[in-house]
């Protein structure tokens, strides 16, 4: 195979040699890593992204055009009076009466300012049954959830004295407040939810205590220190509540999966006969240089992110990149010290009706246990490879069908929440009376002289247009701003909840309407934002970033398993295989979700589109994470080969020996995944079916069937580097156990070369 004398090489050896003869200042040392970063990052403080500077596009412009005028916009909110059939309309007496009733009722509250009557604003429906109360919330827009329910409390009482009338508040208050109420804590439950269930599975897997905490507390302490590092280079790339979500989940996912790799191959050796000293050797050599290839690939593949240009994904990026980074260097550093002061008691705090033999017998049930199940499955699967590839080839193709019709998109609330609350079914209400009323497209027009006869003569033309067009049903309001010469037109866009309709309309403002009046204004800015303008510049800008993101991802996991292996075809193959695996997870995310098909199996609703961040973000996370097993199980394989095995062999023994530590590592990022597929928003649902659906696939139909199946077609021919490849750095990660245990007996471990 090309690869001269079996040495004991590379960073990971050293690392864990060293660790393990120092023990107690490699722990102090990441005792002081953790503490220093928390430290520094508690004194530097977290700067957050910027809403206004997270898009490029019409929507950042306006944004920055209101940020550099020093206006804060405040909350906007509104209330529905409608009749409740079609027998009272808003000019009847009681309706009126209702509509002074809720302005009354509001602007005692002493809350709010800017209240607006529908009579004077034309927000009456067209079929005079609704009409809308508009005002704004005092002081900062970021706040006012805190302070509108006394407003609403108000706004109730009003409904009480109208019965014949339906009489709801919504705005961005009243959202925040309800959102904030009926699912604040759906993020904190799953985080908090995500370390017991990894704890259970790892006493499971283990048997002991001790050796379950070991995984859990590597991940929780690597958590730790990547939060400090968080805040200390937020100052730099800002950060936010979603990196850090995400920054838990793959912190967890990884710290618990490194850790235990490293565990499993070091209890192995023991069990095998081989004293403490050069178990952990073999341990640090063999796994602990698959867990630096792993976590090197997963960083790149997470550096993706960094290509989209959109600060949320930008910082999620960065957030997962340095947890990943931090749990690898614990891994190879930490854990050997650990282990090594731990020695048998690692064992402590056994499970007795988990594994209630002896001592000894348990060693030799551990280094003889095979897994009868992959046993089996890897029998059928060697003994006719091609069969097996070309059904879990089409199964999983089959699975990935349905994405070729994937429709992205930004979830409206309805969809996101469907009818579970109130302001949910008001907010349908609204539209449904008042197209794009709940959510207009909002016009920052910039001029010299916004009171100039010019500008207001090309503002009036706007809003006529507007409507003429078709693209408004109106009312389109105007507010000035003298001292900033600015002016802000809201533009209910026709098509409401129903965001494509609403983007056609939105483009028929921006190319047609807004040209032809407001365009020929010399010098006159008028960036249009908004939520649905907002959801089309997001979709644009992330759809001009797949490309780069899909290519650097790919070449670069490509190129580090082409070093990492030294074979061409493992590289090739290695990427095919997670492209599959992510495209069967992009075929359920679209059945399930998007269509409906089995949505009330996992507790969803088919919502007609997948999230538009969900796919860019799932092929990087998945990609980076699938690598975890793939590299764990080819080292493994790889190893056995270079010890002399046959192809065949060499693939039953890798697969064989890692299907426990992959099948627990894999329950485990499936139980976590699957925590967040219990919240209440369909995009969280989303992530976390997406996310657990694709690591079972990957540690299955992949892992088990097609990669055994693919070597084993292959060959030798696995093992294939182009002469003119030899050139490359050998940075080949898996190594003999007799190698190690001859380096073993030098204490000092001077023979290891770099």
């Amino acid at each position: 195979m090309g690869n001269g004398d079996i040495r004991v090489r590379g960073l990971a050896a050293r690392a864990g040699g060293w660790s393990a003869r120092h023990r107690w200042a490699a722990v102090g040392i990441w005792v002081l890593f953790v503490v220093l970063a928390m430290g520094l990052g508690s004194a530097a403080g977290r700067v957050d992204v910027d809403e206004s500077q997270s898009l490029k596009g019409e929507t950042k412009t306006a944004a920055q055009i209101i940020d550099d005028a020093g206006i804060e916009e405040p909350a906007g909110e509104t209330v529905l009076v409608q009749a409740k059939d079609d027998g009272l309309k808003a000019t009847d007496t009681e309706f009126r009466a209702a509509v002074t009733a809720v302005m009354d009722a509001v602007e005692e509250t002493g809350k709010v300012t800017d209240i607006t009557s529908p009579y004077d604003t034309d927000t009456v429906s067209e079929d005079g049954r609704s009409a809308l109360v508009q005002f704004d919330m005092r002081g900062e827009a970021e706040t006012a959830a805190e302070r509108v329910e006394p407003v609403l409390d108000a706004v109730a009482e009003v409904q009480k004295d109208h019965p014949a009338l339906t009489i709801e508040q919504i705005g961005a208050a009243s959202m925040m407040k309800t959102f904030d109420d009926a699912f604040g804590d759906d993020f904190k439950k799953a985080e908090y939810s995500a370390v017991p269930v990894a704890l259970g599975i790892l006493l499971i897997a283990f048997g002991a205590l001790v050796a379950a905490l070991l995984p859990v507390l590597l991940a929780i302490t690597a958590i730790m220190a990547t939060m400090g590092l968080m805040s200390i280079v937020s100052h730099v790339m800002p950060m936010g509540e979603v990196a850090n979500s995400v920054m838990l989940l793959v912190g967890l996912a990884v710290g618990v999966d490194y850790c235990l790799f490293y565990l499993r191959r070091e209890r192995e050796e023991r069990a095998a006969g081989r004293d403490a000293q050069t178990a952990l050797r073999i341990a640090a050599a063999t796994s602990g240089r698959a867990i630096v290839v792993s976590g090197v690939t997963v960083c790149v593949a997470m550096a993706g992110m960094l290509f989209t240009g959109i600060a949320d994904f930008e910082a999620m990026g960065l957030a997962s990149l340095i947890v990943v980074a931090v749990a690898m260097v614990g891994s190879v550093t930490v854990l050997p010290a650990v282990l090594s002061l731990l020695g048998h008691r690692v064992e402590k705090g056994r499970i007795p009706f988990l594994h209630p033999e002896s001592k000894l017998r348990r060693k030799r049930a551990q280094a003889n246990r095979d897994s009868r199940l992959w046993t089996a499955v890897l029998g059928a699967v060697l003994k006719r490879p091609m069969v097996s590839v070309l059904v879990a080839t089409g199964v999983l193709l089959a699975v990935a069908a349905p994405a070729v019709g994937m429709k992205t998109q930004n979830l409206t609330l309805d969809q996101e929440f469907g009818d579970s609350l109130p302001i949910v079914q008001t907010y349908n209400r609204v539209n449904d009376a008042f197209p794009g009323g709940s959510e207009p497209a909002e016009v920052v027009v910039k001029a010299d002289d916004i009171n100039s006869a010019e500008v207001q003569g090309a503002l009036a033309d706007f809003k006529k247009e507007a409507v003429d067009s078709g693209a408004s049903r109106g009312p389109v309001e105007i507010k000035l701003h003298d001292a900033q010469n600015l002016a802000f037109v809201y533009v209910p866009l026709v098509g409401g909840s129903d965001l494509d309709k609403a983007g056609e309309n939105l483009e028929k403002l921006r190319d047609e309407v807004r040209p032809a009046t407001l365009g020929k204004v010399d010098g006159l800015e008028a960036p249009i934002t908004g939520q649905v303008a907002g959801s089309h510049d997001f979709n644009d800008q992330l759809a001009g970033a797949v490309v780069p993101v899909f290519a650097f991802v790919v070449v670069f996991a490509f190129l580090l398993m082409l070093l990492s292996f030294r074979s061409l075809t493992i590289a090739i193959t290695s990427i095919a295989l997670n492209l599959l695996s992510v495209a069967a997870a992009y075929g359920i995310l679209v059945a399930i979700f998007q269509h409906g098909w089995g949505a009330s199996l996992v507790g969803a609703e088919g919502v007609g589109a997948i999230i538009s961040w969900l796919p860019l973000f799932l092929f990087v996370i998945l990609f980076g994470l699938s690598m975890d097993y793939h590299v764990f199980v080819v080292s493994r394989i790889r190893e056995a080969r270079l010890k002399g095995r046959t192809t065949n062999e060499a693939i039953k023994h890798g697969v064989v020996t890692t299907a426990g530590v992959v099948t627990s590592a894999a329950v485990i990022m499936v139980a976590v995944f699957a925590i967040f597929g219990t919240l209440s928003m369909q995009s969280m649902k989303q992530m976390g079916v997406g996310l657990a659906a694709a690591v079972l696939i990957d540690a299955t139909i992949i892992r088990g069937v097609l990669l055994p199946a693919v070597m084993a077609l292959l060959g030798e021919r696995n093992w294939y580097l182009p002469k003119w490849l030899n050139r490359l750095p050998d940075l080949t990660h898996d190594e003999a156990p007799e190698a190690v245990t001859r380096q073993a007996r030098d204490d000092e471990g001077e023979r290891v070369p770099v």
